[in-house]
């Protein structure tokens, strides 16, 4: 998430603060200390809400823009890549990052680097054609990076298959593979159906951000490498490599 997009968030949340959207009337009445029947009963769903919204609006109001603010990390449009992480057949993974990661031009310095690790291993003349691997690659990886390349105006690659369906040749997602298209399976539930070692012990997606904003994007790194090798295992053994 961007730091600077949560003061947005913070005023919208002022100006416009509503109960969530799966509050009752019965819920918000008895959040807000209601406890006559006839009262309840005479008391329109509408006005239970406003009720409710008057009542939490100064307590409930940063949990409210900080909730709607950390949807934003996975909104291309709005999020931002502070670490890429990849490997080429083989090789060790590596994770592109930037230490000032604030820095106005991190973001596009990061990608930029990326790209050009890509460009500079692949080979036109070989006979073998590119295959991009990742978990949930083709839904989120993949269109989330193209969307900050086009905003931050950096071309990518002409060999990586941004708007490939999960079934096509130049992706193997290991989700979808396992999967389909109806259903999910995280990276490390699968790498232990295969007995493979997973992710990173005591770190998990849900941490990244706070790491970052705590000055540990070095560890972020090391988990994204991580979560690189362990998607290059399940695919080794989905393809009975």
């Amino acid at each position: 998430m961007r730091p600077e997009a949560l003061e947005a968030f913070r005023r919208e949340v002022t100006e416009n603060f509503k109960a969530p959207s799966d509050m009752t009337k019965e819920r918000a009445c008895r959040e807000i200390g209601m406890r006559d029947a006839n009262e309840i009963k005479f008391t329109s769903k509408d006005r239970a809400l406003e009720l409710w919204a008057e009542r939490f609006k100064d307590e409930k109001g940063e949990e409210v823009a900080q909730a709607n603010w950390r949807k934003t990390s996975f909104d291309g449009a709005r999020g931002q890549i502070c670490v890429v992480g990849l490997a080429i057949n083989g090789a060790d993974p590596v994770a592109f990052f930037e230490d000032d990661w604030e820095h106005p031009d991190a973001e596009r310095n990061t990608i930029i680097r990326a790209f050009e690790y890509i460009a500079d291993n692949y080979h036109p003349n070989s006979d073998r054609k590119p295959i991009f691997v990742g978990h949930n690659l083709a839904g989120f990886d993949l269109p989330f990076l193209f969307k900050r390349a086009i905003i931050l105006r950096i071309k990518p690659p002409a060999i990586i298959p941004f708007g490939a369906k999960p079934w096509d040749d130049a992706v193997f997602d290991t989700m979808v593979r396992w999967c389909g298209t109806q259903d999910r399976i995280s990276l490390d539930s699968l790498c232990a159906a295969l007995g493979e070692q997973g992710k990173t012990q005591g770190f998990d997606g849900s941490q990244v951000a706070d790491a970052v904003f705590d000055g540990k994007i070095g560890q972020v790194a090391d988990y994204c490498c991580d979560d690189v090798a362990a998607t290059r295992r399940a695919h080794l053994r989905m393809t009975f490599a």
